[in-house]
């Protein structure tokens, strides 16, 4: 409640958010040189061009990442009263259908063109008044231009984290794996070189297969996103343990006999509504407006606070707690927890 329709960030925040803008403005600088350099040398490779062309895509979820901020930044109105955070959720979504259409068209090119027995011919080109094969030029540039995106990749992971953004995550994971696309387009053009016309043609469904991969992956993160999924990690490997930390918060209130919590992960922040149990049904409104600011100031991730008197706790709403008494941190969905729930306010 005490923050609802914040859109500022902690200094650390701040700081790696003005640093993530900054690595993908110089990403997309970077990509766009690459892309009119690849360009100069395609050649008939149809690996080469599968290359080239993931890595125009590669240009999507940075400039949906810088789009989406300008949305998230705006604060909630009457006709958006959750504000635009989703927009980061939307720029993800995007992001993988535009792979995943794109990457199953260059398959079916890679399928098709293997199936015709088209075989690539490269020639050559006259460099400092000498003939050089040009299949040297593309290892060469392609061998080059495979050193940025590892390092880049890096260092986005690293602020992915304290932003808990899964669309600078998803691009950072895409440019960590970038070596293995230039990689197989040098495989397919040596496979020319060599006569083996088919390795052309196998090294671009590679590629087209791996773009497929990143599109499905960011079309299922982002689609669940939007479905109001439980809130998880930013790498989506666990539960986010802030469930569990609001629940426990709440319970170790005074006058609360139970809590539970359904938090949902608005791209960037989180929406909580926590259901408690009240040990004296008179429990006064300021008790709950200082349990929602408690709740509030946990994270800076938690945006929106709705903390709500229940006789019996919601079926759906997550303890954080199993059995064992430990908060859980896998996807699993706990029986127990639903248990308890369905138990009421007792503990």
């Amino acid at each position: 409640m005490s923050r609802f329709g914040r859109t500022d960030l902690p200094e650390e925040q701040a700081v790696a958010m003005r640093k993530a803008v900054r690595i993908e403005i110089f990403t997309i600088c970077y990509t766009t040189v690459t892309i009119g350099v690849v360009a100069l040398v395609l050649g008939n490779s149809q690996a080469m061009k599968t290359a080239w062309v993931e890595d125009i895509l590669s240009l999507t979820p940075q400039v949906a990442f810088l789009v989406a901020l300008i949305f998230v930044r705006r604060r909630p109105t009457k006709a958006h009263p959750f504000g635009l955070h989703r927009a980061m959720s939307v720029g993800h979504l995007v992001a993988g259908v535009a792979l995943f259409v794109v990457g199953t068209t260059l398959a079916w090119e890679a399928i098709s063109g293997f199936l015709r027995g088209d075989h690539p011919t490269i020639g050559t080109v006259v460099l400092f008044g000498s003939s050089v094969w040009l299949g040297w030029v593309m290892i060469a540039v392609m061998a080059v231009i495979a050193i940025g995106p590892p390092f880049y990749g890096r260092y986005k992971l690293k602020l992915a984290k304290p932003l808990h953004n899964k669309l600078l995550y998803a691009d950072a994971d895409m440019a960590k794996a970038d070596w293995q696309t230039n990689a197989a387009s040098i495989v397919g053009v040596l496979g020319i070189g060599v006569g083996l016309w088919w390795l052309d043609a196998a090294a671009a469904l590679f590629i087209s297969v791996g773009i497929i991969w990143d599109g499905l992956r960011n079309m299922k993160t982002a689609t669940l996103g939007l479905l109001d999924k439980r809130a998880a990690t930013y790498d989506e490997k666990s539960v986010h343990p802030l469930i569990a930390e609001v629940a426990s918060t709440l319970r170790a209130l005074p006058w609360v006999a139970d809590a539970a919590v359904r938090m949902r992960d608005l791209g960037q922040v989180f929406h909580v509504e926590a259901f408690v149990v009240p040990t004296d049904p008179r429990t006064p409104v300021e008790a709950y407006e200082a349990a929602s600011r408690a709740v509030a100031e946990l994270d800076w991730k938690v945006e929106d606070v709705e903390v709500i008197p229940v006789s019996v706790l919601p079926v759906e709403a997550d303890r954080g707690v199993p059995d064992d008494g430990e908060p859980h941190a896998d996807g699993s969905d706990d029986a127990d927890a639903t248990g308890a729930a369905r138990g009421g306010g007792g503990r």
